[in-house]
Parts: structure tokens; C-alpha cells; sequence
């Protein structure tokens, strides 16, 4: 690896963090690029002796600034501020300060699926991404992340309450990652990136079914978890309406036995674990 730090992009948030977390655990030397370095959050990193810098995943400059020596960098975007287009030029930017700096490897995390022409605007908006990131000349590494175990965690309130919302038949399979997994994978590829560049990897850490899913909340929480199948009439968002009726169709298709056994030093937390975890507090 090159010498210089590692930068994380959008260090604080949720694959940020995970990332960050993964990184400070291995030792590695730390730029983190946050909106505002004044957060509580950001602090915490600069205390850890992470090099923080402010910034933008939309604003070239800020983006050439945060890049400029480091070894290798974590890019991160989301559609989910303010919709797919402007995804889209995140992307653009980033790719356009890693060319600018000479960015010797640059890990991009996408999303499983995204390569499938899944017809999910925030599947399709990374694809474009990774599109325009393969046909350039940056080293990269673009890595496919699943369903998120947190994401039960917005219906946290209803499954205390005994139901699991999920527009998932109950022996429908769904592949699922946890954060701090990813932030592990995410650190790996970073710290020893000759193995990864140029491919594509998709994550997952187990495929639990909605019933499995409930099954195992009701244990956890010591009273009936129900799995409750959400019509897809009913989800209003578009995109979220195409994301489930893709994961309803074609769904994810991580070969998670061979994943596992490739990377025996990643932990690969199972849906118990991380429901453990998540709920035994609130039995």
C-alpha cells in the first residue's frame, strides 16, 4: 500500500463509520471527510488521532482537497438526500478528484444487484456509477453490499410490539450484511488492496426468511415476534417499491458458502447474532 492515510468519505455516517471503525481497529493512518468537523462524532474521530477535514461528496474541491496523498480512499452515495440524479453527480465528483490526484485505489461501495439491470433507481444510480468508474483509469475496488440488518431498525417500535413489517413472502430468503462486516471487508481491501483491485464483490452475511427473521426476534425478546407480508401495493415510494418488488423477483444472488469461505478472517455475523445484540436489552 502507499504510503499516506486512508481517506474515508462520509467518515460518520453508517457505512462511513463502519468503515472508520474497521480501519482505527487495524492501526491504519486516518483522513476522515465530514460535513461539519464541529459534530460530536467528528471530534470523537479527531481525539482518536484521525486526520478529520471538511467536506462534500458533491463539491470537486473540497473532494480534491480530502484526496490529495492519501493511499487509498472509501467513496460512498446516497440517493436518499436528494434523489438518484444527484447521486449520480456524487459520483461524478468523486471520480473526477481521484483522476485529478492520481488516487492510486479507490473502493467504491455500490450495492448487490446493481449490475443485474434491476430497474431500482437507487440500484441503477450506482450502476452508472461503477459504470463510469470501470471504463476510466482509477484502480478501483466496487464492493456490493446486501440488505442491511439495521434496516429492521426502522420498525423497530412495531416489532417490540410483536410484528416484523416485510413485503417478503415468509419463506422468501433475504440476503442480509451487517455494517461492522462490511466495514471489516471495506478495511481489508484498503490495507491489502492487491488481491481486489479491479473486481467487484458482492456481501452478505446470512439469508434468513421472514419467518426464520421472526422466529429468531421472538426468542431474543421472549414474546410472539409475528411476521406480518407488507402487500407491495402498499409501498407508496417508488423506488422502495421497485427495491422489494426486485428482491420479490430476481432478489440478491451473493454465493454466500464460497463469500464465507474465501474470507475466513471477515467474523460474518448471522441474523442472531446481530438481533442478540440489537434486542436482548429491550427483553
Amino acid at each position: 500500500m502507499a504510503d499516506g492515510p486512508i481517506l474515508v468519505l462520509a467518515a460518520t455516517g453508517g457505512q462511513g463509520g463502519a468503515v472508520t471503525g474497521a480501519l482505527l481497529g487495524r492501526g491504519a493512518r486516518l483522513r476522515a471527510m465530514v460535513r461539519d468537523p464541529r459534530r460530536k462524532a467528528a471530534r470523537e474521530l479527531a481525539d482518536q488521532g484521525v486526520e478529520v477535514v471538511a467536506g462534500s461528496l458533491s463539491d470537486h474541491g473540497s473532494l480534491v482537497a480530502a484526496m490529495r496523498g492519501a493511499a487509498g480512499v472509501f467513496a460512498f452515495t446516497t440517493p436518499f438526500e436528494a434523489g438518484v440524479d444527484a447521486e449520480v453527480a456524487q459520483g461524478r465528483a468523486i471520480l473526477s478528484a481521484a483522476r485529478e490526484t492520481g488516487v492510486p485505489h479507490l473502493v467504491f461501495s455500490s450495492v448487490a444487484g446493481a449490475d443485474r439491470r434491476s430497474g431500482v433507481p437507487h440500484f441503477d444510480s450506482k450502476a452508472h456509477i461503477e459504470a463510469e468508474l470501470v471504463s476510466g483509469d482509477v484502480p478501483y475496488t466496487i464492493l456490493g453490499p446486501s440488505y442491511f440488518f439495521d434496516n429492521a431498525l426502522g420498525g423497530a417500535r412495531r416489532i417490540l410490539g410483536g410484528v416484523l413489517d416485510l413485503p417478503l413472502p415468509p419463506d422468501r430468503p433475504l440476503q442480509q450484511l451487517a455494517r461492522p462486516d462490511l466495514g471489516a471487508f471495506a478495511a481489508e481491501v484498503l490495507v491489502n488492496p492487491a488481491p481486489y483491485v479491479g473486481r467487484r464483490i458482492e456481501l452478505a452475511g446470512d439469508a434468513p426468511t421472514p419467518a426464520q427473521m421472526a422466529a429468531v426476534l421472538s426468542e431474543v425478546l421472549e414474546r410472539e415476534v409475528r411476521h406480518e407480508e407488507v402487500p407491495l401495493a402498499a409501498i407508496g415510494d417508488p423506488d422502495m417499491h421497485a427495491m422489494w418488488t426486485f428482491l420479490n423477483g430476481p432478489g440478491y444472488s451473493v454465493d454466500i458458502p464460497a463469500l464465507h469461505q474465501a474470507h475466513p478472517e471477515i467474523h460474518w455475523t448471522g441474523f442472531a447474532d446481530w438481533a442478540y445484540r440489537t434486542f436482548a436489552a429491550a427483553r
